[in-house]
């Protein structure tokens, strides 16, 4: 069951239980629907993060996506993360205030809260079609032990789903309308390089076949991140997650100690 709302003049659909809402935004943008447009469900159970990985998605957080037709050059479409997680935090500041100073950016698309993770981000393209997936804990988080996650409720802030919402819709707007179809990444990475988490810290890195530490020294102008080696060479990193963050000051090992 579904229904659709007008919410500051932007479409929102609701769903009690889907797959996806990534997918179901992508069924919707084939069967002819245009962008923007919001897709959200109470409960998902198919729920994906990048690289296939499942999202636990229960009742009480917020699951949602952005369907968005011809948003900028294909190739600029990565740079969606970087918009995406500045809104979410923009957003979470509004809604919480008292958490803003312990939000910061994890490499390329988490939201952390005092070093864990809050909020996960997926950006997907098929064709013309761009979808961003924003998944935010709001009263549960899952247990893992693949990187330390929170949510509001145990970080002390009682937001509802609806609330952040109500939050994130215009704040995404605007930073997409800050990023300008690419022509104002520079802005974006500014502001998203104010608050990466472990910026002048080591990092550990895993790529699609290796493992890299180094110092974080920010991302470019294409929203790679760039590492600082022990060797004092520097290389940037397309496709990767930041596993690990460590303590500032310690130095920075070979590429794949």
């Amino acid at each position: 069951m579904r229904f659709v709302a007008a919410r500051r003049e932007l479409k929102t659909i609701e769903y009690e239980t889907v797959d996806s809402t990534n997918t179901a935004a992508f069924a919707l943008a084939r069967a002819g629907e245009n962008g923007p447009l919001w897709v959200k469900a109470r409960k998902q159970t198919c729920g994906r993060g990048r690289r296939g990985r499942a999202w636990v998605s229960e009742p009480g957080n917020l699951h949602a996506s952005l369907l968005l037709s011809d948003p900028g050059p294909p190739d600029r479409a990565p740079e969606l993360s970087f918009v995406a997680a500045l809104a979410v935090h923009d957003a979470l500041s509004a809604v919480a205030p008292q958490l803003a100073p312990q939000l910061t950016l994890k490499w390329p698309n988490d939201v952390l809260c005092n070093g864990k993770k809050i909020c996960g981000i997926l950006v997907e393209a098929e064709g013309r079609a761009v979808v961003i997936g924003i998944g935010i804990n709001c009263i549960r988080h899952p247990q893992t032990a693949a990187y330390p996650a929170t949510d509001l409720a145990s970080a002390g802030a009682a937001v509802s789903a609806e609330r952040m919402f109500s939050a994130l819709a215009p704040a995404l707007l605007q930073r997409i309308a800050q990023w300008n179809r690419g022509t104002g990444f520079a802005a974006i990475r500014a502001d998203w390089l104010a608050h990466a988490a472990g910026l002048g810290d080591i990092v550990c890195v895993r790529t699609a076949d290796t493992e890299i530490r180094g110092r974080h020294e920010g991302i470019d102008d294409q929203g790679r991140l760039r590492l600082q080696l022990s060797d004092g060479g520097c290389i940037e990193i397309a496709a990767g997650e930041v596993i690990a963050l460590a303590v500032a000051g310690a130095r920075a090992p070979h590429a794949g100690a």
